[in-house]
């Protein structure tokens, strides 16, 4: 298997488990110290993490301030279900114009209707992303407990 083949192998057992994973732990940093919230997340094509959230909880908060960020999606691991995950770190920030197709795929991992382009579905909260700058994925089925680096 040549390096570009087992890139593309990890990157699509990245997307795998971004797939699985309902929820995002975002870890941040304030002047009260380090703090994690979850948060219900989609990705795009290059492992962009997206999310929603109100600008005054501590995390949104926090990103002003620090925008380097940590975060961790874990498939609920249970007897037909593998040890897989994913660890990341990067930059993350507000979102101005959010892609209605992450919009769509956003609703859909919640299991909601799909909302029309002209509907309103931040009411008070904003789209944020984080933009990683380095990847590791947890498989145990193929990996044992070594991560693999993707980014």
């Amino acid at each position: 298997m040549s390096n570009n083949d087992s890139f593309e192998a990890l990157r699509a057992l990245t997307q795998e488990v971004l797939d699985q994973a309902y929820l995002m732990s975002l870890g941040v940093n304030d002047k009260q110290g380090v703090w994690v919230a979850d948060v219900i997340f989609t990705y795009d094509d290059d492992a962009n993490i997206y999310w929603m959230s109100t600008p005054e909880r501590r995390h949104s908060v926090a990103l002003r301030s620090h925008p380097t960020v940590a975060a961790t999606m874990t498939v609920t691991p249970g007897p037909e279900v593998p040890d897989i995950g994913v660890q990341m770190s990067g930059q993350a920030e507000l979102v101005e114009n959010m892609p209605f197709d992450l919009v769509l795929r956003y609703f859909r991992k919640r299991k909601q209707p799909d909302p029309l382009p002209t509907d309103d579905v931040l009411d008070e909260h904003r789209w944020y992303v984080l933009r990683p700058s380095r990847i590791e994925l947890i498989y145990q089925p193929k990996f044992g407990h070594d991560r693999q680096r993707v980014r």
